[in-house]
């Protein structure tokens, strides 16, 4: 033990391969496709896509901002509760005090409601076309004459 090995300077250098010595991992995916989408990420671009939609028709929709939750909450003490009625799909929250009016879209009661993205996203339309129909005070026929159409 007279002749101990000294210690390798720390230079810092780049690192070419990895620890097991078969070199750097490439990509998981190209850079134009995203890794990885939620699945609420997802929704709320079928509510967006929905929007913009109706927004060529109805430029006030501008004005109104559209919102997605999870599930709808239950209040019995203000709402008294949903009795037998089914579980919401969306909602509206009309303008006040400086606040612009919502449509709120209910992410996991339209999930369970529907099998693939296709289905969704017509569901989801649906549901957006009744709330703004509702806040505007219309038919859903007249936001969107291809309502109900399959």
């Amino acid at each position: 033990m007279d002749n101990p090995v000294p210690p390798r300077a720390a230079e810092p250098r780049p690192r070419r391969r990895d620890r097991h010595g078969r070199g750097m991992r490439g990509p998981v995916a190209p850079p134009q496709v995203p890794l990885s989408a939620s699945r609420a990420e997802v929704f709320a671009d079928l509510v967006q896509d929905s929007v913009e939609r109706l927004e060529r028709r109805w430029p006030q929709l501008a004005d109104i901002d559209f919102l997605v939750l999870e599930v709808p909450r239950l209040d019995p003490a203000r709402d008294g509760g949903w009795g037998d009625e089914a579980v919401p799909l969306g909602g509206t929250i009309p303008a006040r005090e400086g606040r612009p009016a919502r449509v709120v879209v209910y992410r996991r009661p339209v999930e369970i409601r529907t099998k693939g993205r296709d289905e969704r996203a017509a569901l989801v339309h649906e549901v957006v076309v009744e709330q703004v129909a509702e806040l505007l005070g219309l038919t859903p026929e007249t936001v969107d004459p291809r309502y109900g159409e399959d």
